[in-house]
């Protein structure tokens, strides 16, 4: 390994959602001169606002952000078509001399930007009788098959992401090679860019009463009234977008299957379990250098943030 020290090119907060990322990502971006890189998949829709706890334009407090709804709530994401734009968004403000911030809890996404990470093509045939399987059967019964034949997937998906459990049969079967094994280990990642990894964390319990109230201000927002609304732009076929945390139970809700109380408190044990999943994967990167993001060190952590970026990274 090659132990020449420089500073980072691109700064990277990640962590559990409610941790408190997106308010360091803005602090850290106004303070360096540089611009928000959005890496929360589901923000990367249209419409999805309140839901997805994008930030108002006050919020942004003028610090440009790119990345936010890219696509209609009926497009499928695509990690892949992810990487591209969000390296030619990071390079083109490398270029321009401003710093790169990528904030967000999509981990697979944040690694498709930094990482030197190859996807695997897709049949279009065994797409589709993948996703009429998962119609026919559930997102359990395949959940079930991919934790058989990839075990790692099947504990980094959630059962009930029916789409990414698709994506990654469709990767076992036409590659014959588990869909995990196209990541390459802690030991084995190439960067891309030189990336300092600024991990929030954020004690249990403490987290757990931040979704809630997150939830519940979601609801006095409107979030009810959003998702009807994207219902009439296609968001109940959307493959992707209709499985978000929230929008996904609000949409049966409408359908009769939850009462709106129920899908409130259905949306808060979701992602308080989401939310775990989150942790899990960016501890397993021992690149993250994890932050207390508890209220009585909000104000300190910036501060520790930047003292982070003046100390040269391994290159």
């Amino acid at each position: 390994m090659n132990s020449r020290v420089c500073a980072p090119q691109v700064i990277a907060v990640v962590g559990p959602t409610a941790a408190g990322k997106s308010d360091l990502g803005v602090a850290l971006a106004r303070t360096l001169g540089g611009e928000v890189v959005n890496v929360d998949s589901m923000q990367l829709y249209r419409g999805m606002d309140i839901g997805t706890a994008k930030l108002s334009e006050s919020e942004r407090r003028n610090v440009p952000h790119h990345l936010l709804d890219v696509w209609d709530v009926s497009v499928t994401a695509s990690v892949a078509e992810y990487q591209t734009l969000a390296r030619e968004r990071i390079d083109a403000l490398l270029a321009d001399g401003r710093t790169p911030v990528l904030v967000g809890g999509s981990g697979l996404y944040l690694r498709a930007a930094i990482d030197a990470l190859e996807f695997p093509g897709t049949d279009p045939l065994v797409r589709a009788r993948l996703e009429e399987e998962l119609d026919r059967l559930g997102p359990g019964a395949l959940h079930a098959r991919l934790a058989a034949v990839d075990p790692a997937a099947g504990e980094a998906i959630l059962p009930s992401n029916g789409r990414r459990i698709v994506r990654a049969l469709e990767v076992v079967e036409i590659t014959g090679r588990p869909f995990t094994a196209h990541l390459p280990p802690t030991d084995e990642r190439r960067e891309v860019y030189r990336t300092l990894q600024i991990g929030v964390d954020v004690a249990r319990p403490e987290l757990d009463e931040r979704i809630a109230v997150r939830v519940d201000r979601m609801w006095e927002a409107g979030l009810v009234a959003e998702v009807e609304a994207l219902e009439q732009q296609g968001l109940r076929e959307g493959v992707t977008a209709s499985r978000a945390l929230g929008y996904q139970q609000v949409l049966r809700a409408l359908a009769g299957e939850y009462t709106l109380e129920e899908a409130r408190a259905e949306t808060v044990r979701a992602t308080k379990r989401f939310a775990r999943r989150q942790d899990t994967w960016f501890r397993r990167d021992e690149r993250v250098h994890w932050l207390s993001g508890a209220v009585p060190e909000r104000a300190e952590l910036l501060a520790r943030s930047l003292a982070l970026i003046d100390r040269p990274v391994t290159a």
